[in-house]
């Protein structure tokens, strides 16, 4: 009797794309929340001002006043440098998430960030760098060569599955680099002055920089977007992806390429900040489902609300000062990966 071949197993169905009128309300609001805290973040600080004028001070912007000169020296350039590195971040985890198909992956958790700093601090101390752009070259480097250290730690350990196992290899270089960086800059006391304050992760005064550090982001940015596509491919599994005309190292190398961008412009920019990714790709998430050509924009205006809101939190819960956004991000961040690290399975990878 002949026996017909059994068919082969169907490859796995791409995530579904949310529903248009879903979509279209969560893209409103996103807008909506994005404008409330831009704005909230131009006009809260030690001088309130008031909405509307912003607004008249935006539309004018040849005005006289101190309201005027305080929203273009300070507080817009301050809001757009936290807008861009907020979106860098937001991306940068999500790239991270689904390339490692770890739900707990981040630039801050994988010591990504602090290898950045790392690099950045012996540029200072050898290399007589200076400038933000020099700190970003020094940054794209550290984050680069500490991005393949931790890959190649985490996927050798026995700890029993390679989501742990590169975690506690990117908490572990993490802490090796703070310890490093520690120990450089009190032995010198003219690097410590100069990096004391970039080395907390902050957005004050750092608006100058604007025009520096956003070409670079902005490139990654554009960079990440057509990455979708790849990303949902590769979430299929390597053979499948092959056979769906996707070369697989080349795309991982790629995706990883503008990870690694991202990050490491966002840490020239204002210094290592935790977090904001790894809440930026799960809240992504949540809102328009696991589809990355959906979930990968979105993750850049979740980062980018996170950081700007957590900057505008900052100046407003103490009466004189401010707290660091890194400090703010962190109170965030912290439960919610506690929170992740045992309900894990709640977002779906």
């Amino acid at each position: 009797m002949k026996q017909t071949a059994s068919p082969a197993t169907p490859p796995a169905p791409p995530p579904p794309r949310p529903r248009s009128s879903r979509a279209a309300v969560v893209v409103v609001l996103a807008g909506l929340i994005l404008a409330a805290v831009t704005i909230a973040s131009i006009g809260l600080g030690a001088r309130d001002i008031s909405p509307l004028e912003v607004v008249r001070i935006v539309l004018h912007p040849g005005a006289e006043g101190y309201n005027s000169d305080v929203l273009w020296t300070e507080r817009i350039p301050r809001t757009f440098l936290g807008l861009a590195v907020g979106a860098s971040l937001g991306a940068s985890g999500l790239i991270m998430q689904a390339l490692t198909m770890n739900p707990l992956s981040e630039p801050g958790v994988l010591g990504v960030q602090q290898g950045a700093a790392m690099f950045v601090v012996l540029g200072i101390l050898f290399l007589d760098v200076s400038g933000v752009r020099g700190y970003f070259w020094m940054a794209l480097t550290g984050s680069a060569v500490t991005a393949v250290l931790v890959y190649l730690i985490g996927t050798r350990t026995n700890a029993g599955s390679s989501t742990i196992g590169l975690v506690l290899a990117g908490v572990a270089v993490a802490a090796v680099m703070s310890s490093l960086i520690t120990l450089l800059v009190v032995r010198d006391e003219a690097v410590y002055a100069h990096l004391r304050f970039w080395s907390v992760g902050q957005l004050t005064g750092r608006g100058q920089f604007l025009d520096q550090i956003v070409p670079f982001a902005i490139v990654g940015l554009l960079l990440a977007l057509p990455l979708g596509r790849t990303l949902n491919l590769l979430s299929l599994g390597d053979e499948t992806a092959r056979g769906l005309g996707i070369r697989v190292e080349r795309a991982r190398l790629a995706s990883a390429a503008v990870a690694v961008l991202l990050c490491a412009a966002a840490t020239a920019a204002v210094g290592p900040v935790a977090f904001v990714g790894l809440v930026a790709a799960h809240c992504a998430r949540m809102l328009v489902g696991a589809d990355h050509r959906w979930s990968l924009p979105f993750s850049m205006v979740c980062g980018a609300v996170l950081l700007v809101g957590a900057d505008t939190a900052g100046r407003l819960v103490i009466d004189h000062g401010e707290i660091q956004v890194s400090v703010m991000t962190a109170l965030v961040g912290t439960p919610f990966f506690v929170w992740l690290a045992r309900r894990r399975d709640l977002v779906r990878m």
